[in-house]
């Protein structure tokens, strides 16, 4: 364990903390510490900094420590605050429900770059937090969103983040309705969307086990188990494209950082899709997928 302190000050609650995270191995030891203490005190981050000589009550040593605890045994950071940021957008969280990561953002650019700018249909399996369509919302008008999902701990959440961005649904003109789907169970019947986006689960059964603890032992296995190879729901999406869209419509999805070479013979293997591109991330990985429907 850390050296206790003679006074614990902000500076030296954040020492300790920073050193015990570090004993846990975990990666952002000190910005974990950092952000932990400013949710228990309702402080920025600045603040922090501002008054780092200010000595901690007793009820702030036992709140915070009780934080410091659950984060310790490896729960993610976002569950503790109740919410990550993504995007423009802060959106609530909760254990059960995927935390959104940066890696999506990618996502975000894609579409932004391909689809156009006229009223559109969207379509999402596995909204999530809702982290997708309302950054889409907070970029463009006119977009009538259908999101499914399967976990209600996930739709909870993403009509309460649907509430607290109000401002980006009816006063620019765009619609988000969430409804429960195991898939696209729901929809029985030919849709004509403009779209289908997905971050969809794509990690090989086997490999979840091996994942960090935080995700393994804390997210939802339902949001991130893609089958044997990973691959179950892009099979998914090509086959049920067809009739979900409208010709010429777009797939543009997450993918796996090793998955480029499996899709593209997938994709090749179709008749109905054309390969329009692979997205990098910021690590320079592949990391999203844009297809288009052919014409028949």
């Amino acid at each position: 364990m850390p050296e206790t302190p003679d006074t614990w000050t902000i500076e030296a609650v954040l020492r300790w903390t920073t050193d015990y995270f570090r004993e846990k191995q975990l990666a952002t030891a000190r910005l974990d510490a950092e952000l932990l203490l400013a949710h228990v005190l309702g402080y920025e981050r600045l603040q922090l900094y501002l008054q780092a000589d200010r000595p901690l009550t007793e009820p702030e040593r036992a709140d915070y420590r009780q934080i410091v605890r659950k984060r310790g045994q490896g729960c993610p950071v976002a569950y503790l605050l109740g919410y990550r940021d993504f995007w423009s957008l802060r959106l609530r969280v909760a254990p059960g429900v995927l935390i959104p990561r940066p890696d999506t953002e990618t996502l975000i650019e894609a579409a932004l770059n391909h689809l156009p700018k006229h009223p559109l249909r969207l379509l999402e399996l596995g909204t999530g937090t809702g982290a997708i369509p309302l950054s889409l919302c907070a970029e463009r008008t006119q977009l009538d969103w259908l999101c499914l999902e399967q976990s209600p701990i996930a739709l909870q959440v993403a009509q309460q983040n649907c509430r607290e961005h109000s401002l980006l649904l009816e006063p620019r003109q765009n619609r988000l309705k969430l409804l429960q789907s195991n898939g696209f169970a729901a929809l029985s019947a030919t849709h004509p969307f403009d779209a289908l986006l997905s971050n969809p689960p794509y990690i090989r059964t086997t490999e979840i086990a091996s994942l960090s603890p935080e995700v393994s032992q804390f997210e939802p296995h339902l949001a991130l188990d893609g089958g044997e190879d990973g691959l179950f729901w892009y099979r998914e999406f090509l086959q049920q494209g067809p009739r979900l869209l409208r010709p010429r419509g777009w797939l543009i999805v997450e993918i796996g950082y090793d998955q480029q070479p499996a899709l593209t013979r997938l994709i090749q293997e179709t008749e109905a899709w054309n390969l329009v591109e692979f997205c990098q991330d910021l690590q320079g990985h592949p990391r999203v997928l844009v297809a288009q429907l052919r014409v028949k």
